[in-house]
């Protein structure tokens, strides 16, 4: 009986920590848990969009995620990658969904992607909020996978 009950809690050991390690997949639909407010910027002059991240996103914070996605080479300098829930005709910039449908991502190593690919990305999760010239979801030490359509 003790040998079962030993078993059983190595198990639930190995199993905990093995999910504590791997990245976790995550949708659009789960970082659209954020409600937005207009806030007043004095450094800008300017109202932004500020985010409250509700609980289950807070508790992605830090955390290694994956995430599927449309990926933007917005910079003709190469140092701002986005992933967005659409691709570029679609995306929020033309002013379809809000700050909560872009990524922003900074690699290990510069991506070879093209603009449109569809790709899976995995990184370190950080929620900003009240650095306007970051996006609110940033991806840290980025690595990325071409996804075959």
């Amino acid at each position: 009986m003790k040998n079962k009950f030993l078993i059983i809690i190595i198990i639930i050991i190995l199993l905990s920590s093995y999910t504590c390690f791997s990245q976790q997949k995550v949708t659009w639909k789960d970082l659209s848990q954020v409600k937005f407010t207009e806030k007043f910027f004095p450094a800008y002059g300017e109202s932004f969009l500020y985010p409250e991240f509700l609980s289950f996103v807070k508790a992605l914070e830090g955390k290694q995620i994956t995430i599927t996605g449309y990926f933007l080479n917005v910079d003709p300098k190469g140092k701002l990658y986005i992933l967005s829930k659409g691709p570029m005709s679609s995306c929020f910039f033309c002013g379809v969904g809000g700050p909560e449908t872009a990524i922003e991502l900074q690699f290990t190593s510069k991506p070879t992607f093209k603009t449109d690919a569809i790709v899976s990305i995995t990184g370190t999760l950080k929620l900003n909020a009240d650095d306007i010239e970051h996006f609110n979801y940033i991806l840290e030490n980025c690595k990325g996978q071409l996804i075959n359509k």
